[in-house]
This record gives C-alpha cells, sequence and structure tokens, in this order.
C-alpha cells in the first residue's frame, strides 16, 4: 500500500500497544489522529526492546504483563484502519515476535489488516533478503533505520530497500526525550537525499514543539515516540485526552507547508 504525506512536516506518531491496555491503545490511536497525526507506528511490546529507552521500555513491560502479543497489535490495526482510511498504519516490532508468527503470515495478516507497511528495528538491510520478498508481494512497505553513523554504501542499500519513508535517527543511541538534538541531523537528512527521492522521516528525542519545527525544516516527517508514551504514563485514566492535548500542542507553532508524496 502507498503511503503519502499530506503535508510538510508530517506527524509520525508512535504507541506501544497494550500500555495500559488495548482498548486504551485504540483510543490513544483515534485521539492522536483527530488531532492532526499522519502516520501512527503501532509498537509491538519486546521483553528486550534493546533500542529503546527507559520510557518505552517501561510501557513494554506494563504490556506484556498483559500478554500483548503481534496477532493482537494486528486485530488493533484492523480496528483502527476501519476508523481511520487515510492515516498511515506501520507495525513497529523487533524480529522475534514477526518470526514465531512466520514472515508470510505476518505480511497475509498485516495486508488484510489495512497495514501499509513495517519497521523491524533490529533486522538489518543485509539481511532482509526473505523479508523484502514477502513484504513486496504483499504489497506493503518495508522501512529501514538509517544512522548518522551509517556509510554511504550503506544509506543506498537501505534507500534501494526502503519503500513509503526511510526512518532517518536524529542521533546515536536509545529513544527518549532530549533537550538539544545531534546537529548531525541536518547532515544525514542531507546525505540520504543523494540516494532517495522517498519521504525522510526523523525520529529519536523530539519531544517539543519547537524541536517538532526545527526538524521539520528540513525533514519530510518529524516522529515522536517517547513523549507521546511518557504522556501515557504521566496520565492515568485520561491517556487520550492527554495524548490528544499532545499532539495539537505539538502542531499547533507549525506553519503548514506545500504538500509532499513519494
Amino acid at each position: 500500500m502507498p503511503l503519502t504525506f499530506y503535508k510538510k512536516p508530517a506527524l509520525v506518531v508512535y504507541v506501544t500497544c497494550g500500555d495500559p491496555n488495548l482498548a486504551t491503545t485504540r483510543e490513544i490511536v483515534l485521539a492522536a489522529i483527530a488531532a492532526g497525526a499522519d502516520v501512527i507506528e503501532l509498537g509491538v511490546p519486546f521483553s528486550d526492546p534493546v533500542a529503546d529507552g527507559p520510557v518505552i521500555q517501561r510501557a513494554s513491560e506494563r504490556a506484556l504483563k498483559h500478554s500483548t502479543s503481534l496477532g493482537q497489535v494486528l486485530t488493533l490495526a484492523a480496528e483502527i484502519r476501519q476508523h481511520a482510511q487515510s492515516t498511515g498504519l506501520i507495525v513497529f516490532s523487533y524480529l522475534n515476535p514477526v518470526l514465531r508468527m512466520g514472515m508470510d503470515r505476518f505480511c497475509k495478516v498485516a495486508r488484510a489488516a489495512g497495514v501499509d507497511g513495517a519497521l523491524i528495528t533490529d533486522l538489518p538491510v543485509e539481511e532482509a533478503a526473505e523479508y523484502l520478498r514477502v513484504m513486496r508481494a504483499y504489497d506493503l512497505s518495508p522501512i529501514f533505520l538509517a544512522a548518522p553513523t551509517s556509510p554511504d554504501d550503506r544509506l543506498q542499500r537501505i534507500a534501494d530497500a526502503s519503500r513509503g519513508f526511510i526512518y532517518a535517527i536524529s542521533r546515536t543511541g536509545v529513544t527518549g526525550q532530549r533537550q538539544q538534538l545531534a546537529g548531525d541531523a541536518r547532515k544525514l537528512v542531507r546525505r540520504l537525499r543523494r540516494f532517495t527521492k522517498l519521504p525522510i522521516a526523523l525520529g529519536f528525542g523530539i519531544s517539543t514543539a519547537e524541536q517538532f519545527t526545527e526538524m521539520g525544516a528540513f525533514a519530510d516527517a518529524v516522529v515522536v515516540g517517547s513523549a507521546i508514551v511518557e504522556t501515557v504514563e504521566r496520565n492515568s485514566g485520561r491517556e487520550a485526552i492527554a495524548v490528544r492535548e499532545f499532539v495539537e500542542e505539538l502542531l499547533a507553532v507549525t506553519p503548514q507547508l506545500a504538500a509532499t508524496s513519494n
């Protein structure tokens, strides 16, 4: 399925599914969409989320206490798709849950659920041949992470393998809010532009409206994850309302520029 960004910068919102429970996750996602989110990353909780900081680690632990599974996340995606026809839906997972389900079954169910694509955080592009084959067979967009430390030849491979958009990591390290973002974020976007015409989404550490505006000045989209998950954590009983208010705050100061699409 094609992913389209209707405005620049687009907002990509990450949620940890099942935190605090799946019913509330559904309300949170719909609230984020109503507030203006363009793409939702449906995070599959994992017991050893090595790329994630403490906020998302705690959320994964809470979700796993309810035995939240990849299958349940795909069911949730289907429910969300019934209410949001044009919003991008991405499954954000580590590789092990996908392998346990089976690559072909995962793609088949994801396609039927209305999912647009997937980002498997610990699957390097160099080892993704079978994954890419199955994803493309089901018309799903494989999305890969590009880091500031990636050499040019690897950025080329990521660009060639990706569909939908490329997730550019704004700095090295794990996810989590930062007061200041790495100065090499702009450089990474500039380097990626040499290899792809796909939209580039910047993530890791973006948590304020000012940072969203700053990153959105040179990226096609901005990913906000830990700040969303922390908003959920801090607002027990009013999670969806708090997320909607936060998303509205992120977007309030950002002028909407010309629409872009891949």
